[in-house]
């Protein structure tokens, strides 16, 4: 599932290919139904406007400029964001499409319709009307402390909840523990202030690693979780051995040898 790291790799493809272009229509694709999307007006207020910033908080996509208005976009489980020339034509799974003056488009892919696309005023109010917390990479040591410290559940199900942090998923919050030791199902009230940073620090080591790559996760280090992120694989770290449990509803993969 995209996380973070994924939507701003997403979000610096719209801002490299897609500002400062008048946009003059934007449509729906195919097989729309049980997906959310801009409606008839919605999409209307974007015609005759550019894209002339992009913005990112947690796994949401904006784009749109001062006066707005802006697409807010959730990736979903598969989706992503893929500009396009008309000669190319659009990729497949194409869930809503915006046509810009010349050649340049962009696709909202969502294979599994999980997905979504928001015509809003502004992030800023977005956000706030949806709940999320503090975006992964700016919160602060002390709040990010606060918030997974005073957690009586899984410190999984902590990073894992949008309205305490906002941006980490599945992928990230294992790759967080298994790098910090900590087993997925500890209560983030047992955790230490000292363990606490440490969780800290690996967060916002991990996310920023993967974005700076912009999630190719073949660029990551070999010791990564990632790479060996399956049931009975064996632990590049410790030689202990990679289990799947269920945190929360939520599958974790996590060392049985190192992580307690």
């Amino acid at each position: 599932m995209p996380e973070l790291p994924e939507a701003e790799a997403n979000r610096l493809r719209v801002e490299r290919d897609c500002l400062n272009r008048t946009i003059e229509a934007a449509e729906p694709g195919d097989d729309t139904s049980y997906i959310e999307l801009p409606g008839d007006n919605e999409r209307a207020r974007l015609v005759g406007h550019q894209f002339t910033r992009t913005h990112r908080h947690g796994k949401l996509i904006f784009a749109g400029s001062e006066s707005g208005p802006w697409i807010c976009v959730h990736l979903g489980m598969s989706g992503s964001l893929r500009p396009f020339d008309e000669a190319d034509g659009p990729p497949d799974y194409a869930k809503f499409l915006i046509r810009f003056e010349g050649e340049r488009r962009l696709a909202f892919r969502c294979p599994r319709k999980l997905g979504w696309v928001r015509v809003v005023d502004s992030p800023e109010a977005e956000i706030e009307r949806i709940g999320f917390g503090p975006d992964a990479l700016e919160i602060g040591r002390d709040a990010f402390a606060q918030v997974i410290g005073d957690s009586r559940g899984a410190i999984k199900s902590a990073l894992i909840e949008q309205k305490k942090l906002a941006g980490v998923g599945n992928l990230w919050s294992d790759e967080i523990l298994y790098r910090t030791g900590i087993d997925p199902e500890r209560k983030g009230t047992d955790l230490s202030d000292s363990q606490l940073g440490d969780v800290y620090d690996a967060m916002r080591d991990i996310l920023r690693a993967v974005v700076d790559t912009q999630a190719d996760y073949s660029k990551l280090p070999d010791d990564w979780l990632i790479h060996t992120r399956d049931e009975g694989a064996e632990c590049p770290r410790c030689g202990g051995e990679i289990v799947r449990t269920k945190v929360g509803g939520r599958s974790a993969f996590h060392c049985t040898r190192h992580q307690e």
